[in-house]
């Protein structure tokens, strides 16, 4: 707790009249009448913070709020609690005990709800608030700004208007909770800090789990400190749920780096550190020459206790957390990295401190580690779950049996059960989720909070690919990586996707949904990242969903670790490759090793030769469906993106002309 915190006079402290309209232009990127609709309430506001924070904090959390010495923090409190009015206001340090009351007030409150297993809590959203909400997640961008016709944006003053418009009164009768994190290690060039309000103690709860604490951090960087601004709050509520989701909204200020969101509890539209912020960080990083990446962290194991570290891309249900958590292998963390160039080399931390992970399909035999951190004792929030009489969550996929009735996001849940539209209510929802902190998993790299973060000797891209990559390749050269793995990826829809099954997505970097700057730029971002870097990583690509004639998959799950292995072998030279004109390919005598040694088993060199056929046609398709893309929808598409398609086909052709359309490894 903080004790002993002199009070600041405020008379001085604030700019005041023609000044204090300035100051907001320039700190919040809109006029003062805009906020709270009277010019005369806000240059009262933006004048003297301090009254305000005094009369509404209470002494204990006004102590604590400026012990941080930073007027931009208390600004932005005081704006809010004026506008959002809530009855009361929790700010939290890094405390346990302030921690523990957030806990506390979740199950007092009924956001979240105890389990049998000690630490284990469950939350159920709205029926209707079950995902992320694309549609009304956007950008707020003045006229003339232009992120290219996939963004999602609307006027800024217009949305601004809307939103704060919601927010107005949004916290009347509820408790405001001030929340300081750190995105990345504290005290590190990687680490951004954050600051989240919301009213929903499971936003909250959720954070603690998910984020490093920050306030410490924050105070320690000074009173001019820059700092990530979030404003969640649930709406009306009924049933203890958002009701209004028609009014849900998620706008992203990329300018004065603020998200709103209002009318919604589902943790990937409210728990604004995630991919909300990682849009932000994606234009940070672009500005000043490093990566904000949808990519895992994970160090793969090898000969006498080396441990060798990659970074790597994959959309939804394409293999990305299963890869993370490979028995045997270590993890960093399994969605958000940003990479740095230190001093000639590629390094990378994992913005997170745990993971909210799908549960869908997670459980003992196949997910073994993930299983034993969520049926132990431990501080796990289950969502969206079915939960039984005797307080034990149940899921889809689990591999247990499932309970007669129970209660879900719902309500009570029985077999038969359907929602007004007639539609069969499932035990579970398909987007269930869980809470946990990386440091429960058995495969915790402790060098996870490592300030200069861990180097990277490769960099893996992923995607759900029924008919052309092979299981495993490596690139000619970084820019090869970055334009045929990286720039080029795609993934299949499946059965548990709305729409039509086996369309293919266009997901550069896996990271499309949350690029915040034109396309083009960001792709030669990637290309221009390791222009001082002495040995640039290793790019590959994998495709764990490789099919044959008869529509079954060619590869098992666990193979993933075989492909791990090679590739950690690649990168200090101690295996040999085959080039083919995509790429580098294992040879068969190597994986037949590295098969029986890691899994065990015999690997026939028909699987093999099945594997990584060379499928022609399809690469060739491939080029023409990426090359149209960018030519009609990336209008800034650097000229090296069409150059290395096109050399990449012409080697394609020739081999066609020497080998036929479908070339066996064993032909090279």
């Amino acid at each position: 707790m903080v004790e002993n915190v002199p009070w600041r006079p405020a008379a001085g402290a604030w700019p005041r009249g023609q000044e204090a309209e300035a100051f907001a232009w320039e700190v919040y990127g809109f006029p003062l009448p805009d906020v709270h609709g009277t010019r005369e309430g806000n240059l009262e506001i933006m004048a003297e913070p301090d009254r305000m924070l005094q009369e509404r904090l209470g002494e204990t959390s006004y102590r604590k709020l400026v012990a941080l010495g930073n007027p931009g923090v208390d600004e932005f409190v005081a704006e809010f609690i004026k506008l959002c009015d809530p009855a009361s206001v929790f700010v939290s340090t890094d405390s346990e005990e302030d921690r523990a009351y957030v806990r506390r007030v979740a199950i007092a409150n009924g956001e979240e709800r105890e389990l049998a297993v000690p630490g284990h809590t469950l939350h159920f959203d709205s029926y209707h608030d079950q995902g992320r909400d694309p549609a009304n997640t956007k950008y707020l961008l003045r006229p003339g700004t232009d992120l290219g016709e996939r963004v999602r944006s609307i006027d800024k003053e217009e949305g601004l208007g809307e939103v704060l418009g919601y927010l107005r009164n949004s916290m009347a009768g509820k408790e405001l909770f001030v929340r300081f994190y750190t995105l990345g290690p504290a005290g590190s060039v990687f680490s951004i800090a954050a600051v989240q309000l919301t009213d929903s103690s499971y936003v909250a709860h959720s954070e603690d789990i998910l984020y490093r604490p920050g306030y410490e951090n924050l105070r320690d960087l000074g009173p001019s400190a820059e700092f990530f601004r979030f404003v969640h709050a649930q709406g009306r509520l009924e049933d203890g749920v958002s009701a209004d989701v028609d009014k849900r909204r998620i706008y992203i200020d990329i300018e004065s780096n603020i998200i709103y969101s209002t009318n919604t509890q589902y943790a990937g539209n409210t728990v604004g550190l995630k991919k909300l912020a990682l849009r932000l960080c994606v234009r940070k990083a672009a500005g000043e020459g490093w990566l904000a990446e949808h990519m895992l962290v994970m160090g793969v194991h090898g000969p006498g206790g080396r441990i060798t570290y990659f970074t790597g891309a994959f959309p939804s249900y394409c293999g990305k957390t299963s890869t993370a958590m490979v028995p045997g292998e270590s993890i960093v963390g399994d969605d958000i990295a940003y990479l740095r160039e230190i001093e000639g080399e590629v390094r990378a931390v994992n913005v997170e401190n745990g993971i909210f992970g799908i549960i869908r399909d997670v459980n003992a035999q196949d997910d073994p580690l993930i299983w034993q951190a969520l049926t132990s004792p431990g501080e796990v929030i289950f969502s969206n779950v079915l939960v039984d009489d005797e307080g034990a969550p149940h899921w889809l996929g689990n591999g247990r049996p499932a309970p007669e009735r129970g209660i879900n996001h719902s309500g009570e849940w029985w077999p038969e059960k359907e929602d007004e539209a007639s539609n069969p209510v499932d035990m579970s929802h398909r987007n269930a989720r869980y809470t946990i902190r990386l440091e429960h998993l058995d495969n915790y790299d402790p060098r996870h909070n490592d300030p200069a973060g861990v180097p990277v000797s490769g960099i893996i891209y992923g995607g759900r690919d029924s008919d052309t990559w092979v299981p495993v390749e490596e690139c000619f050269d970084w820019a090869h990586g970055i334009v045929t793995k990286g720039a080029s990826l795609e993934s299949e829809s499946t059965a548990a996707t709305v729409g039509a099954e086996g369309v293919r997505r266009f997901d550069p970097m896996s990271n499309l949904d949350f690029i915040s700057i034109p396309i083009g730029q960001y792709i030669q971002t990637n290309l221009d990242f390791v222009a001082d870097v002495a040995e640039p990583p290793k790019v590959f690509g994998v495709n764990y969903f490789i099919k044959g004639a008869d529509g079954g998959y060619l590869n098992a799950p666990q193979d993933k670790k075989v492909w791990l292995k090679w590739m950690g072998l690649r990168v200090h030279g101690e295996v040999r490759a085959i080039e083919t004109p995509t790429g580098l390919i294992p040879l068969y005598r190597d994986l037949r090793h590295i098969f029986h040694e890691h899994l065990g088993k015999d690997y026939e060199a028909e699987d093999y030769a099945r594997q990584f056929m060379l499928r022609i046609p399809e690469h060739l398709a491939k080029i023409d469906r990426i090359e149209s893309v960018y030519r009609r929808q990336v209008p800034d598409t650097p000229e090296i993106v069409f150059e290395l398609l096109q050399a990449q086909r012409q080697r394609l052709l020739a081999a066609r002309g020497r080998y036929g359309a479908y070339v066996p490894p064993f032909d090279f």
